[in-house]
């Protein structure tokens, strides 16, 4: 009937469902429960019904958060979205409802590295400090490298200049390489979205191969553009870029195994456009309102940058 593992409170309900017949004395000297932990359980009846609607409706609205990202979504953005929506409740509950339901968020399961540190590279200080906010816009932009799956083990690469006073993208290069143009193109592409210029912002980034380079240090003096750099094998140092880019993958979708280029920036453009839910302050966020992106054309086959500057400013 019941064996030594089987849960205390299965055995209460056998009580509960077969007192009229045998007594729960005798049930409950059987079945190796005490009378008194059996009433105080039946005294909570009430209260387990009443958790179980609300873990009922937090289910469907979990479904409903899942859905709208695309299967994206796991626990703690789903959490988030029910706190915004008004409804108070622990991430632990969150997990532990999403968990009997069989949602789950999407995993990247593929590392791809794209910071490759250059020994040789002219040192540059840290002018951020981790500071990852501005009074003003045009003033502090941080930037880094992605990669976006596009089916067969194979990918693109974006790179990103993120204004950290509005949180906002204000250009970006995409290409299947990851060259000095990728990152160059980026910062051109903001200074246009700026109106040609970048004169005395800081532009932050990691210690990439890319970032140190001597032509990327050019096209920052023809801009006007402060340099600033991390220490080396830090990602702490550039939260800010590495958190835009994690939201932006994790909020695009799997890619299929007949994926392609166009297709990986037509995802990318998702969380701008409406059609996709739009995403997530990152949790370095300090201030500002919620960080969005640009639609993404199709890349160039020769560098990879836009062909038009972003119309997120």
């Amino acid at each position: 009937m019941f064996r030594r593992r089987d849960q205390q409170v299965s055995r209460f309900q056998f009580v509960d469902d077969h007192r009229g017949a045998f007594g729960v004395k005798r049930l409950c000297r059987v079945l190796e429960v005490s009378r008194s932990g059996f009433y105080r359980w039946l005294k909570a009846a009430p209260a387990r019904m009443a958790r179980a609607r609300d873990d009922a409706r937090l289910a469907r609205r979990s479904r409903e958060i899942h859905k709208e990202s695309d299967g994206t979504y796991g626990i703690s953005r789903v959490t988030a979205e029910l706190k915004d929506a008004g409804i108070d409740v622990n991430h632990k509950r969150v997990e532990r409802v999403m968990c009997r339901i069989g949602l789950q968020g999407m995993h990247l399961r593929k590392k791809v590295r794209t910071t490759i540190p250059e020994p040789e590279a002219a040192p540059a200080p840290d002018l951020l400090q981790r500071d990852f906010t501005a009074s003003e816009p045009n003033t502090r932009y941080v930037g880094d490298i992605t990669y976006l799956p596009i089916g067969d083990g194979q990918f693109l690469y974006l790179a990103t200049v993120l204004d950290l006073h509005s949180r906002r993208l204000a250009g970006w290069s995409i290409a299947d390489h990851m060259r000095t143009e990728l990152v160059t193109d980026a910062l051109e592409a903001a200074a246009r979205a700026r109106g040609g210029s970048l004169d005395g912002a800081i532009f932050h980034s990691d210690n990439g191969a890319q970032y140190a380079s001597k032509e990327f240090a050019k096209v920052c003096g023809r801009l006007g553009v402060i340099r600033s750099r991390g220490a080396v094998g830090t990602s702490a140092d550039n939260a800010a870029a590495e958190g835009f880019n994690a939201t932006l993958k994790a909020d695009s979708r799997p890619a299929s195994s007949t994926a392609t280029s166009t297709g990986a920036a037509t995802r990318s453009s998702g969380p701008s456009t409406g059609s996709r839910t739009p995403v997530r302050s990152q949790p370095v966020t300090t201030s500002g309102p919620t960080s969005s992106m640009a639609p993404l054309p199709p890349p160039r086959s020769d560098s990879g940058s836009a062909s038009d500057p972003p119309d997120t400013i």
